[in-house]
């Protein structure tokens, strides 16, 4: 094998790479044993049918599509490292010649990583952030977890309100005609959660048990359903259940009940304590995306749109691993959402963007600042993840291939630049609003 590399424009190069005819006799081979099986031909039992025999009724050419794919896939890792490039993109390949007697050719297009300039990222200015918690934002957690806590109660002595459950059963009727998908039986809707359209919740509001009511609601112009999209409906609709929320008394009691305090003033007390500390993290994530987002506006890279494609799809796996853990598949999700993959891409295009250009940036700091991984921090990591999934430290040290301990190690680099960013940061405090500045002058007056 031998490979040739051309530079294109835009950070884009072509490799050229060439396998021996040799080579291409034995993928040729190989693909006529695989298949041979599955041809008939008159005279011959199923499976003795003779290469030269098959090749002369259905073509030379008839192994061709197989010994290429395999021959591609046996040779393209090796001449990626034979090329020395650093390659960011899945390739664009294409067959230049396959024939027999001659090296079988092909060409693969890639992404090559781009060089980056920095600007200044010493002394980067962020915003400040106000951490603190307010006796209002305890009040407000304590709440939620009352809510949490609620006992749910059949209603009989009063009509649907605000933050019931109202379970239902509705069919929905466009022009008269029912429409599919729009029946459902002891459905169970929170008034006020909006998870059903237009005004369909607060029309339940009012409505006693046994009620039977015509909801008259508009689908959205933009609804995925494009034969509804825009039309009026009516949703024949009974109420069987009122169901509330019965929420527990805010004393000594409820906090050893939810907690492992013995009094509701330690309990929130703990509460303030948690919530500082999300603030505090969410502050540092937010000021690391700030730094890091003003040093890409001053540094300099040109990036090949084949690699923000890759990014794209690489973003759009990792989605589709996360909602089949919900049992949704992504044909579901588009079907349900009405996008399609291309219109996914262009969501997910501006974060995919920003990811190349932080980890580009971060990983030129980290190589212009000599950060180094030793084998004590990657040691170190391993022991973490292994914590993480309640394993043995050496034994996932074994499964962990040299590949996966170089991507740790870049990982650990560019955490350990984001950290020098982060030490040499000047905070500033957020300019007032208009606003903001006449509430302060009526106080003070």
């Amino acid at each position: 094998m031998s490979v040739q590399v051309e530079n294109l424009e835009k950070n884009m190069a072509k490799l050229t790479i060439e396998v021996s005819a040799e080579d291409l006799e034995k993928a040729l081979e190989s693909a006529y044993q695989k298949q041979k099986k599955q041809i008939s031909v008159p005279g011959f039992r199923k499976g003795k049918v003779p290469r030269a025999m098959i090749e002369k009724m259905y073509g030379v050419d008839v192994f061709y599509e197989d010994a290429a794919n395999a021959l591609m896939q046996q040779n393209y890792a090796a001449a990626v490292d034979e090329s020395g490039i650093d390659i960011v993109s899945r390739p664009t390949v294409d067959v230049v010649q396959i024939e027999k007697g001659k090296p079988f050719i092909f060409t693969a297009e890639v992404a090559v990583k781009p060089e980056v300039t920095l600007g200044k990222y010493m002394g980067v200015t962020v915003t400040k952030i106000d951490t603190s918690v307010s006796d209002e934002e305890v009040d407000e957690a304590l709440e939620k977890e009352r809510n949490n806590n609620a006992r749910t109660i059949n209603v009989t002595d009063r009509p649907v309100a605000q933050g019931d459950t109202a379970v239902i059963d509705f069919e929905g009727f466009v022009d008269g005609v029912a429409f599919e998908g729009g029946k459902g039986e002891n459905h169970s809707l929170e008034i006020g959660s909006h998870t059903f359209i237009d005004t369909f919740e607060d029309q339940l509001v009012g409505k006693n048990v046994g009620d039977e009511v015509d909801v008259n609601v508009t689908f959205p112009e933009q609804y995925q359903a494009a034969d509804l999209a825009g039309k009026p409906a009516t949703f024949k609709v009974k109420i069987n259940e009122i169901k509330a929320k019965e929420l527990p008394e805010l004393d000594d009691e409820f906090a050893k009940d939810v907690s492992e305090f013995d009094t509701l003033a330690e309990y929130k007390e703990s509460l303030k304590k948690d919530l500082e500390k999300k603030k505090q993290d969410e502050a540092k994530r937010t000021k690391e995306d700030e730094a890091i987002q003003k040093i890409i506006d001053k540094s300099k890279m040109e990036i090949p749109e084949a690699m923000i494609d890759t990014q794209c799809e690489t973003m759009i796996e990792e989605f589709a691993q996360r909602i089949a853990q919900s049992g949704l598949s992504m044909d579901q999700y588009l079907q349900f959402s009405g996008l399609t993959v291309d219109g996914l891409k262009e969501q997910v295009r501006p974060e995919a963007l920003t990811r190349i250009q932080s980890s580009l940036v971060l990983e030129q700091i980290a190589k212009e600042e000599n950060i180094e991984v030793s084998d004590a921090d990657v040691d170190a990591e391993i022991e973490k993840m292994a914590k993480n999934y309640g394993m043995e430290a050496d034994k996932l040290k074994e499964y962990m291939g040299e590949g996966e301990k170089e991507s740790m190690k870049r990982e650990l680099a560019i955490t350990k630049a984001v950290e020098l960013i982060m030490d040499n940061i000047k905070e500033r405090a957020k300019a007032k609003t208009k606003k903001e500045k006449e509430a302060e002058a009526e106080a003070e007056a």
